[in-house]
């Protein structure tokens, strides 16, 4: 069910240290970086070696010993992993593999009275391996997860590579139809189409900066290349610098598809992320910067209020999400071939659309799909919106009457 061979490869000689406060003194071209799964923390040394489930690294502040499921491996001498299999092989959207997977795995194995060892085989991917009794019985699963794109998560469910696929986007008719003449059965089907959280995608700049609301054509504007100054908006008279996701993202997409509609305008950002963290990151050190990055990863970011075409003001919470009054809102969805999936991953998708993983998912930082209440206030949001849509129906109501 579980093997996990490991391959050590040797390593030049080579140091640097670095914490997520300690900027690194050097670069060789053998050492590590080990980075943290929320972004805050890099530690760059020489690979000693892999023993016990940590990473070994050698570095000016002594040599450290790093859990392998707190961190990712990057670099020529981290050590590779040949053979890795599982039970359930999960494989798609990284948004969900990589901000969400690690937490749901834990609260799996805990509703289960068990106990999930995590580890990072290579990069992007996770190995959850599921132990009884609370960690001290026999291993009653594995699951693998690779986070790779949304698109991966179709064709790796059409060739076989995955019993689950994890999408930030509903699977389209091309890929529903490709399926089923595969003999996957019907991909919209309840039994094949989960609905497990919402993730907001949020416009965030620098905490610093002054301006806390944009429009639609405002951000039209910003995206397009046609307001290159926070002054435009009523901000300080500083450059706008636009940080945005890669072109192939499902985030990019998205987000220029609510913007733009298919034909996203030709614009050259001051910068380019390679993921969510990344861009969070990048915003949290730049005064000027502007983008939009999934709900779970603001961190340190602040989130804009946008006004939408209605001319309701709504703040990126959770409530907002859950009313779809904001309107950057995108599903995240699981998707399984009826034909594969088995008792071990079946057990899996169960507990991720179950009440009790609604406080699982809070904690990674999505929005889970759990009943909220809010007592609206009429001077305000929606109450004040729709005031106002009735004094105006009133007044032309009394114009009408009057002639």
């Amino acid at each position: 069910m579980y093997s996990l061979k490991k391959h050590l490869k040797s390593t030049a000689a080579g140091f640097a240290m670095a914490t997520g406060m300690v900027a690194a003194t050097a670069a060789f071209a053998d050492q590590v970086t080990l980075k943290s799964t929320d972004g805050t923390i890099n530690v760059v040394g020489e690979f000693i070696e892999f023993a016990d489930d940590s990473y070994i690294v050698r570095t000016a502040l002594g040599d450290l010993r790093i859990n392998a499921s707190r961190v990712v491996c990057e670099g020529a001498a981290c050590p590779t992993f040949n053979d890795v299999t599982a039970g359930v092989n999960i494989i798609g959207s990284d948004t969900i593999g990589l901000g969400m997977m690690p937490l749901l795995m834990t609260g799996f194995a805990a509703a289960n009275d068990a106990d999930a060892e995590l580890t990072n085989p290579t990069t992007g991917q996770s190995l959850a391996t599921i132990i009884d009794d609370g960690g001290f019985g026999d291993e009653i699963g594995s699951y693998l997860v690779s986070s790779t794109s949304d698109d991966a998560a179709f064709e790796s469910l059409l060739n076989g590579d995955a019993q689950i696929g994890m999408s930030s986007r509903r699977v389209t008719k091309e890929e529903a139809r490709a399926l089923r003449a595969d003999g996957a059965g019907s991909m919209v089907s309840p039994r094949q189409e989960r609905i497990v959280a919402v993730d907001s995608m949020v416009v965030v700049t620098h905490p610093s900066n002054p301006v806390n609301t944009l429009d639609i054509e405002q951000l039209r504007g910003i995206f397009s290349g046609e307001i290159t100054n926070w002054a435009q908006l009523g901000g300080p008279d500083r450059d706008v610098n636009v940080i945005m996701r890669e072109e192939d993202s499902a985030s990019y997409d998205f987000f220029n598809t609510y913007l733009f509609g298919e034909e996203a305008p030709q614009f050259l950002p001051a910068g380019i992320a390679a993921d969510d963290q990344a861009l969070s990151n990048a915003i949290y050190h730049d005064k000027n910067a502007i983008g939009y990055l999934g709900y779970a990863f603001q961190r340190g970011a602040k989130p804009m209020t946008l006004v939408n075409e209605c001319g309701i003001a709504t703040t990126p919470d959770a409530f907002s999400a859950k009313t779809e009054e904001y309107a950057l809102n995108r599903r995240m969805y699981l998707y399984n071939r009826e034909d594969t999936i088995d008792a071990q991953g079946q057990a899996f998708l169960d507990f991720v659309t179950s009440d009790e993983a609604d406080g699982v998912i809070g904690k990674s930082g999505f929005i889970d799909l759990g009943i909220t209440r809010r007592a609206q206030s009429l001077e305000e949001g929606r109450g004040a919106a729709l005031k106002a849509e009735v004094a105006s129906y009133d007044a032309g109501f009394e114009a009408e009457v009057m002639q």
